[in-house]
């Protein structure tokens, strides 16, 4: 079988620091952080990353009955990328075209009014609730005829979309892939029960900004995000054929399960999953100078990610420089995959790093070369890759090299 090499030849988001990805990660290199205290009204503090969003620019009020804000996000952000990737799809086989979408939980607006509704549900609320809305609102508008497909697989859910979309350009399956996840869950139910857990960020007053601090000794856990982001993927042949930019190329993933434990990380699991998309790349783990780590500043989670690391790469381990950008916008969850990808990308295409904010000291635990602020350029960089370790055990490894 003929196996094409994937260009990322656009980038489309919706996320708390704005929607145009050059901004974005100027706003990450600068660490600004968009996690902000929200719901007073609960019974202990919260703080989130939320998106500015005027949905006014993509629907009508008519068109928006029925669409939860999780789907309004996609559709704005894979427009975004079929725009970026000047892309006009009226020109392509729309057979041809497919929508390979991330999503952890759905539309978590509709259940949430349902919920409060005080027995008042709107008809519409499974279809805006169902977690293949938002890749299905994507290929209504945009007349998409080929594969359209959901993957929850909780905060792999957008990565593992990106690789099956990759997987689909690579057997000529598809000549265009729009790909990538959407989530919105900043509703008070959903908060709650991430509190239940312990597993969210804890701050004092005036502190929510810096609460998340990845493989920080001080470290207290993560604060949810809310966004979209979609890669479009085409073989570097017909990218160079219609002249387009290619970005990158998606040389490599690695999917592996840890089959332990639902929510506890493991270290062998992620080593799989790794070394199959150093394989697939045909990479050496010295080959890769910088990793988008899932980093979601758990006590136990950033630990198992750092030896995991430290097992693959073994004596090139401190060649390896390492952020986990969650510290500014937040954990999205099912859009994590892919709004993580999507900074690898531009990190490998501007040979800039994102710092690992908020880590005054590192944990002995963690140690590794961690980017800080001030030591952003990376003027040798050639591959990159974007991590993503999921409740359930799923892992999923995004390996990027720089377009030649």
């Amino acid at each position: 079988m003929n196996r094409h090499e994937v260009a990322v030849t656009g980038l489309g988001v919706m996320a708390p620091h704005g929607d145009e990805p050059g901004a974005l990660f100027e706003a990450l290199l600068q660490a600004r952080s968009a996690i902000q205290p929200v719901f007073p009204e609960l019974p202990k503090p919260a703080a989130a990353a939320t998106v500015a969003f005027d949905e006014t620019r993509w629907f009508t009020k008519l068109q928006l009955a029925g669409v939860d804000r999780v789907s309004q996000l996609a559709v704005a952000a894979a427009d975004l990328a079929l725009r970026d990737a000047n892309l006009p799809l009226a020109d392509a086989d729309l057979e041809r075209v497919g929508v390979y979408a991330g999503c952890g939980m759905g539309g978590a607006a509709a259940l949430e009014a349902a919920y409060r509704g005080n027995g008042r549900v709107s008809p519409l609320t499974i279809p805006a609730f169902m977690p293949n809305a938002p890749a299905a609102h994507v290929a209504m508008r945009n007349g998409v005829l080929g594969p359209v497909l959901t993957y929850s697989v909780a905060c792999a859910s957008s990565s593992v979309a990106i690789a099956e979309a990759a997987k689909a350009i690579q057997r000529g399956e598809v000549d265009i892939a729009i790909a990538g996840g959407s989530e919105a869950l900043i509703v008070p139910g959903v908060v709650l029960a991430w509190q239940a857990m312990q597993t969210l960020a804890t701050f004092q007053p005036g502190e929510a900004a810096g609460a998340v601090r990845p493989f920080a000794s001080d470290r207290s856990g993560f604060a949810l995000g809310e966004g979209a982001a979609f890669l479009v993927l085409e073989s570097a042949e017909r990218a160079r054929n219609r002249g387009a930019r290619s970005y990158a190329t998606l040389a490599g993933w690695g999917l592996s399960s840890d089959a332990t434990h639902l929510t506890k990380p493991d270290a062998p699991g992620q080593a799989r999953a790794l070394r199959q998309a150093l394989r697939q790349a045909g990479l050496q783990p010295r080959d890769v100078g910088y990793c988008n780590a899932h980093g979601t500043a758990t006590r136990i989670g950033d630990v198992v990610e750092r030896n995991a690391l430290a097992e693959v790469w073994g004596g090139d381990f401190d060649g390896l420089r390492v952020s986990s950008t969650k510290a500014l916008h937040g954990h999205m969850l099912g859009a994590a995959g892919a709004i993580e990808a999507l900074i690898t990308v531009l990190a490998l295409h501007r040979r800039q790093l994102p710092p690992n904010a908020n880590c005054r000291e590192i944990d002995p635990a963690c140690r590794m070369n961690l980017v800080m602020q001030d030591d952003s350029a990376a003027p040798a960089l050639e591959a990159a890759m974007s991590n993503s370790f999921a409740f359930g055990g799923t892992n999923s490894v995004l390996l990027f090299r720089r377009a030649g």
